[in-house]
C-alpha cells in the first residue's frame, strides 16, 4: 500500500504534468526509466516509495517553481545525508549550500530540455 503522503505527491506531480504538459515519455527519457513505469508511478497503481517515484516526483515540480521545503523534509536519503555531514555551525551550512547548488548543472532538466530551448 502507498504512504498517503507519497499518494498526495503523485497526485500533485500528475497534475503538474497535465498544466505544464510534461508527458510520461519525457519524464521517462530524461530520467532512464521506461514509460509504463513512469505511468504505473503517476497513477499510483502498485507502487510503493521508490527511488524512482521520487525521482519523478522531484522531476516535475522542477517544472511548478522548485522542489518545496516539505519535499525536502521528507525525504530521507537527503536528510540523512545532511545529518551525517552538517557540524551544524553557519559556515558549514553555507558551504553545504554552495555544493549543492552546483550540482545542479547534473541535474535532468539541464540536459533535454534545455538543450531544446524549453522554458521551465
Amino acid at each position: 500500500m502507498i504512504r498517503s503522503d507519497i499518494k498526495a505527491r503523485l497526485e500533485r506531480a500528475r497534475h503538474v504534468c497535465k498544466v505544464h504538459g510534461i508527458t510520461q515519455t519525457q519524464i521517462a527519457e530524461d530520467l532512464a526509466a521506461s514509460q509504463s513505469q513512469v505511468s504505473r508511478i503517476l497513477k499510483g497503481q502498485g507502487v510503493k516509495a521508490s527511488r524512482l517515484a521520487e525521482e519523478i516526483c522531484l522531476y516535475v515540480e522542477k517544472f511548478d517553481g522548485g522542489v518545496t521545503a516539505d519535499s525536502v523534509r521528507s525525504n530521507d536519503e537527503l536528510v540523512n545525508a545532511l545529518t551525517l555531514t552538517w557540524d551544524g555551525s553557519a559556515a558549514h551550512a553555507k558551504a553545504l549550500s554552495a555544493v549543492i547548488r552546483s550540482l545542479s548543472a547534473l541535474g535532468p532538466l539541464h540536459g533535454k530540455a534545455h538543450a531544446k530551448g524549453e522554458g521551465i
